[in-house]
């Protein structure tokens, strides 16, 4: 993890967060905390206070909170673009590992490679 991005974002889990929805999208705190192998507490934290500040939203899919950017934020747009170069200059072993990750299951009958 980048010790900059850390500090400019004001932590590690912010920058976890951050890392992981610019990543995939949107994601819930659950499924944030298993790729990390971080609190599920301190993720909800962080999402409940990035989405009050305006840098998030989110939308209830069944029982799960799910989370995306707030594109409409000009300055979430200036962030973003932030985080993608981040994704860009990680290492390759932290980029398999992290942001790699199958998030649907895969289709019935879809034959293996």
């Amino acid at each position: 993890m980048n010790a900059v991005l850390e500090c400019i974002v004001g932590g590690r889990s912010t920058a976890l967060v951050l890392l992981f929805l610019e990543n995939y999208g949107e994601g819930h705190a659950s499924r944030i905390s298993k790729t990390f192998n971080v609190s599920v507490m301190g993720i909800q934290r962080q999402l409940k206070r990035l989405e009050e500040n305006g840098v998030l939203e989110s939308r209830m899919v069944g029982s799960s909170r799910i989370f995306t950017f707030n594109d409409r934020n000009p300055t979430v747009r200036s962030l973003r673009a932030l985080l993608k170069n981040e994704l860009e200059l990680m290492p390759k072993e932290t980029t398999q590992q992290y942001f790699r990750q199958r998030q649907r299951p895969r289709r019935s009958g879809k034959p293996l490679m």
